[in-house]
């Protein structure tokens, strides 16, 4: 993307806040809720301030990881077109495997339950607490969520499409009473889709594109 680590960090946490934050509101909402009491409409915006920004600190930090993602990928495909594929195709039926996984159920179970989460951790106190809860919940979520986000570094980190597609998988998954079958069809099919990935280079233009781009100037 012909960016730096900063640059990129920057754009990444932008892209998780619209996409995770549809996902993320009804906890900021029983959050906001749970500290009313007592509280100025002033303070309940500065606290949930406080959550958000947390949680997307914890997104932030896997920028980090995704920048290498990204930045190795870019040099697979400019050096090794051909194994560029392969390697796109390993990442995505992981990505899918880890949907399958207990770990993943485990984070999903945190996420949908946020109730017991906010009961657990409202006793932190002093200044940074509702940081603390905003990073210790972003924690969950990208073990949630990080092999969607992976599939989104494959595709193409600017692809707006795949964007709102994954965005929309996060926030039924989450959401929805039946997450759980949902998330284990959304493995399946991101397994079925690494297969095709091989014979057909175009459909991982997160490194297919790259690799004509770069191959093209060299």
């Amino acid at each position: 993307m012909g960016r730096g680590v900063a640059g990129f960090v920057v754009l990444w946490t932008v892209m998780m806040a619209a996409m995770m934050l549809p996902s993320v509101s009804p906890v900021v909402s029983l959050y906001a809720h749970t500290i009313r009491e007592g509280s100025t409409g002033w303070t309940r915006a500065a606290r949930s301030t406080g959550l958000v920004t947390g949680y997307l600190t914890a997104w932030a930090a896997f920028g980090l990881i995704g920048y290498a993602a990204a930045w190795g990928g870019g040099r697979l495909a400019a050096h090794s077109p051909g194994a560029a594929p392969w390697a796109g195709a390993v990442a995505l039926a992981a990505a899918g495997l880890y949907q399958l996984s207990p770990l993943k159920d485990r984070c999903l179970s945190h996420c949908r339950s946020p109730l017991g989460f906010l009961i657990r951790f409202g006793g932190y106190s002093g200044r940074l607490r509702d940081l603390r809860v905003g990073l210790y919940h972003g924690a969950y979520c990208v073990g949630c969520c990080w092999g969607l986000m992976v599939v989104l570094i494959v595709v193409g980190v600017m692809n707006v499409a795949w964007m709102a597609g994954l965005a929309a998988a996060v926030f039924v998954e989450k959401i929805w009473r039946h997450g759980k079958g949902f998330r284990i069809a959304v493995g399946v099919a991101l397994i079925v889709f690494a297969c095709f990935v091989p014979a057909h280079p175009g459909l991982v233009p997160g490194l297919h594109d790259m690799g004509m781009a770069t191959g093209g100037s060299m």
